[in-house]
């Protein structure tokens, strides 16, 4: 395993752990949560009951003794059966006691009355405060909680006749057995919830450091000279977008940066040869002419065959002259490009001009735009132009007519020109070499003419490219800014 692979599967059980431990946090806060909640909700919807009973029971036994002055030892005969009456109603035990604190009266059978006599503390904080005293206790026979409310008892002048004692039950574990039953919800739920975590969190963080190592690698193997480099295709809209955009944009600069490096090494290269060559060349060419001419003057006109010797050789030197000619005005051409004269033209019109040279019937010009406007020198715009369509039309295939179709296009801020034949198309194994100086595929030619048609469109910024099929034809692409 290599180092970046290390790296990679820490950074995998990270995001992995982190996952992890959120959604067990989220299980447990939320346990603890409902808990709380719970309880307290228990507690006070516990002591809104009491409260209730506690103000409806009292509000029976004020009405019950309001419709005469009550005394203390008035209430057993006037409470005596309305007791019973009020406890049915309200559901809940009362035992009355007097003000010395002794077993006044009860709707429970007095042998069941435990309490016969108000404990000493409670009667004391009760004639201290004068109003309520609340003790809690636990039943453990009952297994509940009994909160004792004892309360003052007053007569319809507001003299205190009697202490009332309400026992209140309350079943903590009522509350806790509803917690039961809902963390049991709870649990089922969020186990389903880390599971569904543990597999989403392990993708997601399979699937990112995935792509950081291939990137990793795909970075750590970029080398100059490789012309297999490809670009990363990523379609997420995500922060590794961003490096899946620099790293495509490196590689598109290093592989123009490569090819120019090539391109400025060969035709450095060949522009020294040419200007060798034109200057070897051009060197002979007054000796020849006075050669030629010193030989008229010498003839003798006698010979019978003098005539046709000096005509013979006359021809045969001018016409070697003009070979010579040819060959170092196009090499000249190739070492120095006339300076360029940039106007704004019309694309279609020029093109269309240009390609009036040719008689061919069978070449078509087609543009997605009826005025493509651009910024170009004419003479520039008119050698690419023809001398793409030159050798397309020299590409024809004898077995078929020729086709030739010059497309014009304006996508946005750039030109697109295509020149497309059907003829007998461009080996593979030519192709890398179909821009290099002195390379022809045809019996005639210099070469050069290719090699000139990039230069110029470089000299725009552009690029110019090929694909072909034997037998089928080829296709070259032209692409440069509109310079508008």
């Amino acid at each position: 395993m290599s180092l970046s692979d290390y790296k990679g599967y820490q950074l995998r059980n990270r995001v992995f752990a982190g996952f992890l431990t959120i959604c067990i946090l989220s299980v447990v806060t939320s346990a603890a949560l409902s808990f709380v909640i719970l309880r307290d909700n228990a507690k006070k919807q516990s002591k809104t009951d009491m409260q209730n009973k506690t103000e409806a029971l009292m509000a029976s036994l004020d009405y019950a003794l309001s419709h005469s002055q009550v005394q203390t030892y008035d209430i057993p005969k006037v409470l005596g059966n309305k007791i019973y009456e009020i406890a049915d109603i309200n559901k809940h035990d009362i035992i009355i006691y007097d003000l010395k604190g002794n077993y006044l009266l009860s709707n429970k059978d007095p042998n069941l009355v435990e309490q016969k006599k108000m404990p000493a503390k409670v009667l004391k904080e009760i004639r201290k405060n004068g109003k309520k005293y609340d003790e809690k206790s636990y039943d453990e026979k009952l297994g509940a909680s009994i909160i004792s409310s004892y309360m003052v008892l007053k007569n319809n002048m507001l003299e205190d006749i009697a202490y009332i004692y309400f026992p209140y039950y309350h079943n903590e574990s009522a509350y806790m057995s509803v917690f039961r039953n809902y963390f049991g919800y709870i649990i089922g739920v969020n186990v389903l919830i880390i599971l569904f975590s543990i597999w989403l969190s392990w993708i997601i963080s399979n699937n990112l450091t995935d792509a950081i190592t291939r990137f990793t690698s795909m970075i750590s193997s970029i080398n100059l000279f490789d012309k297999n480099l490809k670009p990363i295709k990523y379609y997420k809209n995500d922060e590794l977008n961003a490096l899946v955009k620099a790293y495509n944009k490196m590689i598109a600069e290093i592989a123009d940066q490569r090819e120019r490096l090539s391109y400025i090494e060969k035709q450095s290269a060949w522009q020294e040869m040419a200007k060798q060559v034109a200057h070897e060349v051009k060197n002979p060419l007054t000796p020849m002419k006075l050669m030629m001419q010193n030989f008229e003057r010498k003839f003798d006109p006698n010979d019978p065959h003098i005539s046709n010797k000096v005509k013979n050789l006359s021809e045969i030197i001018i016409g070697q002259i003009d070979v010579i000619n040819r060959v170092a005005n196009a090499f000249s051409e190739f070492a120095q490009l006339p300076q360029k004269n940039d106007v704004e033209i019309c694309l279609n019109t020029e093109v269309r001009n240009a390609l009036l040279i040719f008689s061919d019937e069978n070449i078509f010009v087609h543009a997605n735009q009826e005025d493509i406007r651009m910024r170009i020198d004419k003479d520039y715009l008119t050698r690419i132009i023809t001398n793409l369509v030159n050798n397309a039309s020299q590409a024809k295939s004898g077995e078929r007519k020729s086709l030739i179709n010059v497309d014009l296009e304006k996508i946005e801020k750039r030109i697109k020109i295509t020149v497309q034949d059907n003829g007998v198309g461009i080996p593979a194994d030519k192709l890398d070499k179909i821009f290099d100086p002195n390379f022809t595929s045809k019996n005639s030619g210099m070469g050069i003419g290719l090699t000139m048609v990039k230069r110029m469109v470089e000299d725009y910024n552009g690029t110019i490219t090929v694909v072909s099929e034997l037998d089928k034809g080829a296709t070259f692409t032209i692409s440069m800014p509109c310079n508008l």
